[in-house]
């Protein structure tokens, strides 16, 4: 069996045979259609390969969210023990010391300073906000029929699918 990069030159070929008149229209079918019906049986197995990569990329992402929710697990226990911790800590009045094998304190974070904002944000001067487009809005205004300057939808792509 040909490879598929083969079959799409063999398709070049023929193409190119069409245009010489010496060559007999019946070889050009019979090579036509010979190469048809391999590109039929490597896009078959093209596909079982493909639903195979596909199945076995689910159950990867099956066990992915299985992992996923056991991380979260520990890491909740692992907060819990932490803010226990911190709690009696605080309540001890014994927020710094070592031990053996670790250091304890509570401090400050470091980083930017926590930023409160005014959710009333017409008391917010122009120059401190963003403005993004509603793209909803947008929308629905295309489909409307509304002839708007700043938007349009695009062509959709295409992609091969088998069922």
């Amino acid at each position: 069996m040909s490879r598929l990069y083969e079959l799409k030159e063999n398709y070049k070929q023929i193409a190119e045979m069409l245009y010489e008149e010496e060559i007999d229209e019946q070889m050009i079918l019979d090579t036509l259609e010979s190469i048809e019906s391999e590109i039929e049986d490597k896009a078959d197995n093209y596909a079982v390969i493909i639903k195979e990569l596909l199945a076995d990329a689910e159950i990867c992402k099956q066990e992915k969210a299985r992992l996923e929710a056991r991380q979260k697990s520990f890491e909740g226990r692992a907060k819990f023990l932490k803010d226990k911790l911190e709690e009696t800590m605080r309540e001890t009045g014994k927020t710094k010391f070592k031990t053996a094998k670790f250091s304890f304190g509570i401090q400050k974070n470091g980083g930017l300073a926590p930023l409160w904002i005014d959710e009333d944000y017409s008391n917010i001067p122009q120059k401190y906000l963003k403005v993004e487009p509603d793209n909803t809005k947008i929308r629905q205004a295309l489909d409307g029929g509304e002839n708007i300057f700043f938007a349009h939808y695009e062509e959709r792509g295409e992609s091969l699918r088998i069922r």
